[in-house]
C-alpha cells in the first residue's frame, strides 16, 4: 500500500492501493476496505483514485458518496 499524503492533516485515511477496477483504502484505525467498479461504480472508483493520489479529499468523498458501497472489508 502507498501512504496517503493527508494534505489536510485531518484525514482518517492512512494508505491506499489501486488496481484496474478497484481501490483499497486503509483507515487510521487499521481497517481496510476494497471499493470496486461493481460495488461503488466506475466513476466513483476513478474519483477515489484521483483523490488518493492527490492526497486530499478521499475521506470526505467516502463519507459523503460511497460510504457503505464497498465490496469487502479486508481487515
Amino acid at each position: 500500500m502507498e501512504n496517503y499524503k493527508n494534505l489536510s492533516g485531518t484525514s482518517g485515511v492512512a494508505a491506499f492501493e489501486q488496481g484496474v477496477d478497484f481501490i483499497k483504502v486503509q483507515f487510521s484505525d487499521g481497517a481496510v476496505y476494497q471499493y470496486t467498479h461493481a460495488s461503488a461504480g466506475e466513476g466513483s472508483v476513478t474519483q477515489m483514485k484521483a483523490l488518493a493520489v492527490r492526497g486530499l479529499g478521499l475521506n470526505s468523498f467516502i463519507n459523503t458518496t460511497v460510504k457503505y458501497r464497498y465490496a469487502a472489508k479486508l481487515r
